[in-house]
């Protein structure tokens, strides 16, 4: 089993964060930094991905400005979706050549680590035919969207644990109008963040068969 560095960088900006992205993904390609996990809430931020409509996001810019919400255009697949505290982001950066290249492969295999999470925190989460991401019901929990550059993989997915929902009345999340839930609405009870990262690391590493390392970087945005 391969080693994975681990990255848990708490509750950061969303741009500061891309440009770490950016920089491990070239050193992956370079073959100078193994694959790594990252770990991170962000304050609150709308992202668009490849396939996204500006009008997917409900409300004027300056309402979005009144609440401290940034907007990013971001070289992902999927469509608009909301990132916030009480929510897990996970940016797995992965070199496919040595696993499987096979991006539907990896996607499903990222739904399988967000079923596996939530099955270790006693929620059933399940797959939707047709959709990519985890669901509760009719309800989403989770999204994917990814990026792929020579094989190495970046973006990735967000699990909501204690997220604000009202944020995400104010976009159609991933393009499909559907109700979006939370660990702590299903549970109705407060979950912990490190809960959920445990999981979700043991997890990870089940599915991709690997043995977690924690690094510390130099931050510096």
């Amino acid at each position: 089993m391969r080693e994975l560095n681990l990255l848990d960088l708490g509750l950061r900006e969303y741009k500061e964060v891309w440009r770490l992205q950016d920089k491990l993904v070239k050193e992956r390609i370079a073959g100078e930094a193994k694959d790594t996990l990252i770990l991170v809430e962000h304050f609150p931020v709308i992202t668009l991905g490849k396939q996204a409509k500006k009008e997917e996001i409900l409300v004027p810019p300056e309402r979005l400005s009144k609440k401290g919400i940034t907007v990013f255009l971001v070289d992902r697949g999927g469509k608009v979706t909301f990132h916030g505290p009480g929510q897990l982001v996970a940016y797995p950066i992965l070199n496919l050549t040595l696993i499987k290249r096979d991006v539907h492969w990896y996607i499903r295999n990222l739904e399988r680590v967000i079923i596996k999470s939530l099955a270790r925190l006693e929620v059933k989460g399940e797959c939707k035919g047709g959709y990519t991401g985890v669901w509760i019901g009719e309800d989403k929990i989770a999204s994917i969207g990814v990026g792929v550059k020579k094989w190495v993989t970046y973006h990735g997915l967000a699990l909501n644990v204690s997220t604000n929902l009202s944020y995400f009345s104010l976009i159609n999340s991933c393009g499909l109008d559907k109700r979006i839930t939370s660990i702590t609405e299903i549970l109705s009870s407060p979950m912990e963040m490190d809960r959920v990262k445990t999981a979700l690391v043991d997890s990870f590493c089940e599915v991709f068969e690997r043995i977690p390392k924690r690094q510390r970087i130099a931050f510096s945005g």
